[in-house]
């Protein structure tokens, strides 16, 4: 057994800083910015697969016409390039569609503007490719499209999940776990809105290195013997994940500043995204509880190797984060 455990050791030493990225696979990202006069600003961002675009197409409703577009350039994550459609009698009825999303594992955001400053966003994903530009997004489009954008940021985003699942290992009752899970929402949610509406601004690399930092922090008080864990830790949970939530919370913003926010329905759109962050959330910790739960039904014997397996997963999450510190600080 203890062979095996410093071989899966060496494995998530080794191989786990390798996997760098905090998120899975970038989204594709087209904007259509109303330059007025029936004029959109196109910009077309396609993720990068294995040093190649993917093989997806932005096409604009059937009464657009665009200037040739330049070839995309490369920024070290995605392939970018930009264009001016004209669209005579406006964007509202016609249907937007990404060719090929089909085929993917991943999904675009569609951010436009009927007039100018009048945003709205629509996610397109492999079972949904198009959509029809309605002339006036009612509330339940608006909810229904930043829930959505909230539960796919969260369960993409291997950092936060990080975070929680540390939370789940280190904290053994359920009651406290549950009060510490609410102290993080809270706690995120007054950050989110307080960055997303302008009154809070903090640079987004400081903030990411943060976010791992907390990562780094939980894995360690994880790999100790829970007498040897910081008291404040073991006694008030909720208040370390409180303060950690305030940094989540900015880095929630900062996506969601880059999918923008409708205009007039901000206040809803806000909502509704921290809602989707909640329920990824919650549905998250229900899996984990549920494969913890399941796994012991199966193989009794694991409750005598807790302690191994703990210390092993707590090295493994604290490497992981530690790279992220590392790389996230040098990208200052």
């Amino acid at each position: 057994m203890k062979r095996l455990l410093l071989l899966l050791l060496a494995i998530s030493a080794i191989c786990l800083p390798g996997y760098a990225p905090a998120h899975a696979l970038d989204p594709g990202y087209l904007d259509l910015s109303s330059m007025g006069q029936e004029h959109w600003r196109v910009t077309w961002r396609v993720p990068d697969v294995n040093g190649r675009k993917m093989p997806i197409e932005a096409r604009l409703p059937e009464n657009c016409s665009q200037e040739p577009s330049p070839k995309p350039s490369f920024d070290g994550r995605a392939w970018t390039t930009s264009w001016v459609a004209t669209c005579p009698g406006g964007l509202e009825g016609g249907v937007i569609e990404i060719a090929g999303l089909e085929q993917t594992r991943t999904e675009t955001l569609v951010r436009y503007e009927l007039e100018p400053g009048q945003t709205q966003v629509h996610r397109l994903t492999s079972t949904e490719t198009a959509f029809t530009v309605p002339e006036d997004p009612g509330v339940l489009d608006i909810f229904s499209s930043y829930v959505a954008l909230g539960v796919t940021h969260i369960l993409e985003g291997l950092d936060h999940l990080l975070f929680v699942f540390a939370l789940v290992l280190l904290i053994r009752d359920r009651s406290r776990l549950f009060w510490a899970i609410t102290a993080f929402t809270l706690a995120h949610s007054i950050t989110l809105a307080s960055a997303t509406l302008g009154w809070l601004n903090i640079p987004p690399p400081p903030v990411e290195a943060v976010i791992a930092l907390s990562i780094v922090f939980l894995a360690y008080e994880l790999s100790l013997s829970p007498e040897n864990r910081d008291p404040l830790a073991v006694r008030s949970p909720w208040v370390v994940s409180f303060a950690f939530g305030l940094i989540h919370g900015l880095g929630f913003a900062g996506a969601l500043r880059e999918i923008g926010l409708p205009d007039g329905d901000i206040p809803l759109a806000l909502f509704a995204f921290n809602i989707g962050v909640e329920f990824g959330q919650i549905l998250f910790v229900v899996v984990v509880l549920s494969l913890g739960f399941a796994a012991r039904l199966v193989y009794p014997a694991i409750k005598d190797r807790a302690v191994q397996l703990e210390r092993v997963t707590s090295y493994g999450i604290g490497s992981l984060a530690a790279f992220w510190v590392i790389d996230r600080i040098a990208g200052f």
